[in-house]
C-alpha cells in the first residue's frame, strides 16, 4: 500500500504564516540561482562525462552498422566494438543484432580488451546455440584467452606459453576442444586442433618447469612428484622426455637405487637416441603452434 497523504491533512498540518528566513532575501535568491546552475552543470556532466555529444544517438540502425564495419575494415578495433556494441544495445531485435555480438566480440579481442571480449562472445554463445556461426564463435573464444601474444619483451627472451597464466591455457583448450568435437567439419576445426596440441604440450612444459625448478633447488620428493605428474597427465608431450630424466636424477639423488634404475630402462627405451642421460639437456625444444616448418 502507498504511503498517500491526502491534501486535507496537508492543509491541517501547514502553518498559514510561513516561518521568516534568517537570511536576506537577497542573499536566498542568490544562493537558489547558484545552487539550481550547480545542479545543471551536475546533470550536464554526468549525461556526457567525456564532454562531447554523441553523434551515434541519432544514427539508424542501418548506419550504425555500417559505420562500424567501416571501423573493423580500416583496424579502429576500439571504435568498432564500441559501435557493436551500441548496435546491440539499442536494436536488440533488428537483423544486425546477433552479427553485431560476435564482431562487437572479435573487435574487442584485436583492441586488446579482453574482459569485454569475453563478455561479448559468452552471450552470444549463451543466447545462440543453434547460430550457424556457433562453431566460429567457440574458436573465437578461444582465441580470446588462448593469450599467445607475448609483446616485444616475452619474443625478445624467448618466453612462451609454458610460462604463462595456465587457467587461460586450460580455458583456451576447452574452447578448441567444442570445436573439434561439435564441429568436426568446420573450417576452424584443424587450427584448433593444431593450438590444442601446442596447449597440452605448454602445459607439460609448465610442469617440467616447476620440477626443474625443484630439482635445483634440492626439493628432490618435490621434484619427483612433479615430473609424475607431467608424464601422467601428458605421456605423449615433447616435454616428458625431460620428466622422465628429472625423475631418475630425483631418486638417484634420494638414494632409491631400484627405482632410479628403472626409470632410466624407460627412458631408453623411449627415447633411444637422446643425450640426455650423458649431457642433462634436452636435444630440441618444442616447436610453437604456428611454425609448422619445424616439425
Amino acid at each position: 500500500m502507498s504511503n498517500v497523504v491526502s491534501d486535507a491533512s496537508v492543509r491541517l498540518t501547514v502553518k498559514s504564516v510561513p516561518p521568516k528566513s534568517p537570511l536576506p532575501a537577497s542573499f536566498s535568491s542568490y544562493a537558489l540561482f547558484l545552487i539550481s546552475f550547480l545542479a545543471i552543470m551536475l546533470l550536464s556532466a554526468c549525461a556526457g562525462s567525456d564532454g562531447q555529444k554523441d553523434d551515434t544517438d541519432i544514427w539508424s540502425e542501418t548506419k550504425l552498422y555500417s559505420e562500424a564495419i567501416d571501423k573493423l575494415n580500416s583496424a579502429d578495433f576500439a571504435k568498432c566494438g564500441k559501435y557493436f556494441e551500441k548496435l546491440e544495445a539499442r536494436f536488440p531485435f533488428g537483423p544486425y543484432s546477433q552479427q553485431a555480438q560476435i564482431n562487437g566480440a572479435y573487435c574487442y579481442w584485436k583492441a586488446q580488451e579482453t574482459a569485454q571480449a569475453l563478455v561479448a562472445i559468452d552471450r552470444f554463445i549463451k543466447l545462440h546455440q543453434g547460430n550457424e556461426n556457433l562453431d566460429y564463435a567457440y574458436y573465437l573464444k578461444g582465441l580470446i584467452t588462448f593469450n599467445d601474444d607475448l609483446g616485444w619483451l616475452g619474443r625478445f627472451t624467448g618466453q612462451d606459453l609454458s610460462e604463462r597464466d595456465q587457467k587461460a591455457a586450460k580455458d583456451a583448450f576447452e574452447s578448441f576442444k567444442v570445436v573439434v568435437e561439435r564441429f568436426p567439419n568446420s573450417k576452424y576445426a584443424p587450427d584448433a586442433l593444431d593450438r590444442m596440441r601446442y596447449i597440452v604440450n605448454s602445459l607439460a612444459e609448465a610442469d617440467v618447469i616447476v620440477a626443474r625448478f625443484y630439482y635445483q633447488r634440492g626439493a628432490y620428493l618435490a621434484s619427483a612428484n612433479r615430473a609424475q605428474l607431467a608424464i601422467r597427465d601428458y605421456d605423449r608431450a615433447p616435454a616428458v622426455e625431460e620428466a622422465l630424466y628429472i625423475l631418475y636424477k630425483s631418486y638417484e639423488k634420494l638414494g632409491m637405487v631400484e627405482l632410479s634404475n628403472d626409470t632410466a630402462r624407460v627412458f631408453k627405451l623411449n627415447f633411444p637416441d637422446s643425450p640426455m642421460l650423458q649431457t642433462g639437456m634436452r636435444s630440441k625444444k618444442e616447436r610453437k603452434w604456428w611454425q609448422i616448418w619445424n616439425q
